[in-house]
């Protein structure tokens, strides 16, 4: 700090020169111009769906300071399959830490056959993630005991009221966690904001050849596209945001809000499981208060009789049976499994299943190494927004959430913690985005969605100056591409014609 405020002394008493900052700005301005001026080389890729091409390019680390640091950012392509393209269609599966580039392999099911004979769909994998320059913080070890949770301490596991030795050890594992951030990429990680990663896409479009953006992004990827507009508002072209994000709203109010979304789609989980002959939450008699309540006393029970795993030497205790329930919240498809998963854990107390839906949902392998989605996760949540650093919000915030959410609402809370001990300087302001001088901008939400709310679409609609709102009625996590003939059609028929719908359609 004091040798911060000599240089500033030095530099305000030099002697007499050019206006402050002109030929620096100068400078940083054409190191930005150069990277305009780079081709993608498509080549053919080293995995992926047959057909692809895949290319790099690079981005400065520090937009500040241009000249420093530099990024390699890697892309997919997924050809059109017709001859008239209308250009790149740029996609994000969300995370943060999801890989784009690996999204792209799956276009015959992200978009529709109209949109692939219009479009090129491209992913890329921000920065930080993936083959991005991936942030690496914690080895594979670390992570499965950090995913863990509180374990072997005084305590019952409630993590709506935790114990002071439970605590400690979430503070020790939180600040443990930024600290090996900070040992492996102290660089990188002061600069994993998603205002970057818009600068960085805005690159990539120059690159593609195309004068404006067409977009589609789902979960995280919708703050991607809302800091897009926000910056480059006159090169936009169609933006689809489904699922989206409140930007307005910092990390911890997310991660509570986060969990109303999942009780919604908890019950919704439940009531079908009722309804099937098999179920082990209950029988066609019981309501779904009884199956949630069943089900919220066998995972207490986990946390003083951990469930058997034959895959490895992990207990399944009660944070990594919550994490393979949780699974099933994200997506209809998945219901099936966690049905089962429950009926052995409850059953044979065998958590086998439950640990592998865990995995699946943190990306980890079968040779137990972990994709880095999670330490990008962390990275960009922090970075993004403004956190409290006095643990006490977080202890606020936890029994806040169990009144609405008990089951997922504590630990949603408390995994925000890693944010109290992020680098300050690494943090960007919460603020709305208004995105001023976009062309109309589609916001997609689904009514039970579990991870993304419905409120939060009808924030960012409302927030966005050319935004509108787009509704499914109906369960899982985004709208587009879940069976709804309706959404897909509208959806569609903007990307391809920009036809805007009206402001509110519902789509049952």
């Amino acid at each position: 700090m004091l040798a911060g405020a000599v240089l500033l002394a030095t530099a305000c008493t030099a002697a007499p020169r050019e206006p402050a900052g002109k030929d620096g700005v100068t400078e940083a301005a054409d190191v930005l111009a150069g990277f305009a001026d780079q081709e993608l080389d498509w080549g053919e890729c080293d995995s992926g769906a047959p057909g692809t091409e895949c290319a790099t390019y690079e981005v400065p680390m520090d937009y500040d300071a241009p000249g420093g640091e530099r990024i390699e950012i890697a892309v997919k392509r997924f050809p059109a399959e017709g001859g008239d393209a209308l250009g790149s269609l740029v996609v994000n599966p969300g995370g943060p830490g999801g890989s784009g580039y690996d999204f792209a392999d799956h276009a015959p099911y992200i978009v529709s056959d109209a949109v692939r004979e219009k479009f090129d769909v491209v992913g890329f994998d921000p920065r930080g993630v993936g083959r991005s320059s991936p942030l690496t913080c914690l080895e594979a070890g670390g992570i499965d005991d950090f995913l863990g949770g509180i374990d072997g301490v005084e305590g019952d596991g409630d993590m709506a009221e935790v114990s002071d030795a439970e605590l400690k050890e979430l503070q020790e594992d939180s600040r443990g966690f930024v600290e090996a951030c900070e040992a492996n990429a102290p660089e990188l990680m002061l600069h994993m904001g998603t205002a970057n990663v818009a600068r960085d896409m805005d690159i990539l479009r120059g690159l593609l050849g195309d004068e404006r953006l067409t977009y589609l992004g789902a979960s995280y990827g919708t703050h991607i596209g809302a800091q897009y507009a926000e910056q480059f508002p006159d090169r936009v072209r169609a933006l689809v945001l489904d699922g989206a994000m409140d930007p307005s709203q910092g990390q911890l109010e997310l991660s509570v809000q986060q969990a109303n979304g999942f009780r919604t789609a908890l019950r919704s989980f439940v009531e079908d499981c009722l309804a099937r002959p098999a179920c082990p939450l209950g029988g066609s008699g019981d309501s779904v208060d009884d199956g949630v309540g069943a089900l919220s006393g066998f995972l207490a029970d986990t946390a003083e009789n951990p469930l058997s795993n034959s895959m490895d030497d992990r207990e399944v205790n009660r944070a990594r049976a919550e994490l393979g329930v949780l699974a099933a919240l994200y997506t209809e498809d998945w219901w099936p499994r966690v049905r089962e998963g429950l009926t052995a854990a409850m059953g044979d107390g065998d958590g086998t299943m439950l640990m592998q839906l865990a995995d699946d949902l943190y990306s980890r392998g079968d040779t137990a190494a972990y994709e880095n989605s999670t330490a990008a996760l962390i990275a960009v949540n922090c970075s993004d927004s403004p956190s409290p650093r006095d643990v006490e919000a977080y202890a606020d915030a936890a029994a806040e959430a169990a009144e609405e959410a008990p089951i997922f609402g504590p630990a949603l809370a408390w995994g925000a913690l890693p944010c109290a001990y992020w680098p300050e300087e690494a943090v960007a302001p919460s603020t709305e985005l208004d995105g001023a001088g976009a062309d109309p901008v589609m916001v997609v939400g689904t009514t039970r969605d579990s991870a993304t709310p419905y409120a939060w679409a009808e924030a960012l609609a409302e927030q966005l100056d050319s935004g509108f709102l787009l509704t499914r009625d109906g369960d899982g996590h985004t709208g587009y591409r879940m069976g709804d003939r309706c959404i897909d059609e509208t959806v569609d028929a903007y990307l391809i014609d920009l036809a805007v719908p009206e402001d509110g359609m519902v789509c049952a």
